[in-house]
């Protein structure tokens, strides 16, 4: 599953709800929003709420929202009458620190419940359990973290995500958009350290790889070149790579990578029988071949000539290899993601 946020602490016009229409076409099916900004005037919160939810169901998405036990308060809500909370349309709470633990377990006969992935404990857990929580009905989402350098590791990550496997639980993460960034520090909203500036597909794909269920955008958009990659991939598996400068003639069709993996390179498997670039050797000097260079074999790679290849690594300059261009920066972190037979687009782009 996957989704994207939308917050109720910023004004909800007809922008938003366009987007929130594109992203449910494209595939996306929950909404997280937080209700727990100290400056924030609760009615406002509400209206705002209110209005949210109903997008939310008009497009079939799942609405959670975050909320403290100041939140709570605020809010005018208690977690012992859910009802007041279910009538507002959210079908989900995510809580955070410092609400009793027995009132979750309470809570969780009513409404799914994500808890608090990153500090959440084994103490935590047995509690849950001799307050007779619905484990059907836990869920156990992670943080984002605004201010870079606190984002979380990798491995501890995948870690705690194995853990909360083994007692049943599906787990969250969150990763970063391109598009307008959230305040206050505007610096992306990862989980993971290491996705703070990857491209959010790239991310996305990183996090699955992670042990994680679902997988939410924490920033507040994504670009439109973002949204038709994410549509490209949930339709058919297939990677669009955007180049600085790439031959008309290999925009126009959806190309391979061999089921052999190769370390090195990206081996487009149609190139050698299709020929569709002339391949008689370049007068001039070779050139160095950087991560995300595409490249052809010409005619002194014998049996070669034609292949199509994109570099996962550096690699060094041949005479018999020839650049044809190279992938924006943006989308070299989706390099690594292409495995055996998976399906690539090869398009013009900055």
């Amino acid at each position: 599953m996957r989704g994207f946020s939308i917050y109720v602490s910023n004004p909800l016009g007809a922008a938003t709800h366009e987007y929130l229409v594109h992203m449910a076409q494209a595939g996306f099916t929950g909404v997280f929003t937080s209700l727990h900004i100290p400056e924030d005037d609760p009615k406002l919160l509400r209206s705002r709420l209110t209005l949210l939810a109903g997008w939310c169901k008009d497009s079939n998405l799942e609405l959670v929202a975050d909320v403290s036990d100041t939140g709570l308060n605020r809010m005018g809500w208690s977690l012992n009458e859910p009802t007041a909370i279910l009538e507002t349309g959210i079908t989900g709470l995510r809580i955070d620190d410092g609400i009793d633990l027995s009132e979750v377990a309470s809570l969780s006969h009513a409404m799914p419940v994500a808890l608090n992935a990153s500090t959440i404990s084994q103490h935590d857990i047995d509690t849950l359990r001799k307050s007779h929580a619905d484990f059907d009905h836990l869920e156990a989402w992670h943080n984002y973290y605004p201010r870079p350098e606190t984002g979380l590791d990798r491995d501890w990550y995948r870690a705690k995500n194995e853990w909360f496997h083994n007692l049943g639980l599906k787990t969250m993460g969150f990763v970063s958009g391109d598009g307008e960034l959230r305040a206050p520090l505007f610096e992306h909203l990862p989980t993971l350290e290491i996705h703070r500036e990857w491209n959010p597909l790239a991310a996305a794909l990183d996090l699955e790889r992670t042990q994680t269920d679902r997988i939410y955008i924490a920033d507040n958009t994504i670009t439109d070149e973002a949204l038709h990659a994410f549509t490209q991939y949930f339709e058919s598996g297939t990677i669009g790579l955007r180049l600085g400068a790439v031959p008309s003639e290999l925009t126009a069709m959806v190309w391979h990578n061999r089921p052999d993996v190769a370390r090195d390179v990206v081996r487009l498997m149609e190139s050698r029988r299709l020929q569709v670039l002339p391949v008689a050797p370049c007068a001039a000097s070779a050139e160095p071949r950087p991560t995300g260079t595409l490249t052809l074999d010409n005619a002194d790679y014998g049996r070669y000539a034609g292949e199509l290849q994109i570099t996962r690594r550096d690699l060094p300059p041949d005479s018999r290899v020839q650049v044809l261009g190279r992938v924006i920066e943006a989308d070299r972190s989706l390099l690594p993601f292409i495995g055996a037979g998976t399906g690539i687009t090869l398009m013009q782009g900055e």
